[in-house]
């Protein structure tokens, strides 16, 4: 029913990483980067209230039955996804700062629910919706899969077990290193 998000896909399956890997993941989440991205969800979470509280209501009262109903819709998804994102990014500078170790926020982050989720209503609906909320929720799928594709690099890099399938280009070359040899 709902429209599903076009953004970029990944695949965050995890491959092994040989033994003396250096999981760079964790620099890059205390990095400058990190801070950009974090200033970026908490002011993307500041813009979403105040449109949400102020000029969303207006707008939203001016909307035709069913493109109301998915403003409403949408506004909940809005919210709840940049929630989850702020709770993600809190998270990560609790353990930046010291405030908590790796291993607690990992056991922490179970609380928090990323998950891909679609549009409130179709692509024609969505088009009816006000530019500022259309904007909002663009925007905050992006960050979204950003900081999905930073947890997933995060649980991978504090898997204890990795996955121990043989990566496929290395496998490969194996293939032909035997098949051409004397």
């Amino acid at each position: 029913m709902g429209h599903q998000y076009e953004g970029p896909k990944r695949s965050f399956a995890a491959v092994a990483r040989p033994s003396n890997a250096i999981p760079f993941i964790h620099r890059l989440a205390s990095s400058v980067a990190f801070k950009d991205l974090f200033r970026e969800g908490m002011t993307l979470v500041e813009e979403a209230a105040a449109y949400l509280d102020g000029p969303g209501r207006v707008e939203s009262r001016a909307l035709a039955r069913p493109a109301a109903l998915a403003y409403s819709t949408e506004s909940m998804r809005l919210t709840t996804r940049l929630m989850q994102v702020a709770s993600w990014l809190l998270l990560q500078r609790a353990v930046n700062e010291g405030e908590l170790s790796s291993s607690q926020a990992q056991a922490e982050r179970v609380r928090v629910k990323l998950s891909r989720e679609d549009y409130g209503c179709g692509p024609a609906l969505f088009e009816q919706l006000p530019p500022t909320l259309r904007g909002l929720s663009q925007r905050s799928l992006r960050i979204q899969e950003r900081v999905m594709h930073l947890d997933q690099s995060l649980v991978v890099a504090h898997s204890r077990n990795p996955v121990s399938a043989p990566l496929e280009v290395a496998s490969q070359v194996e293939r032909l290193r035997a098949a051409f040899s004397p």
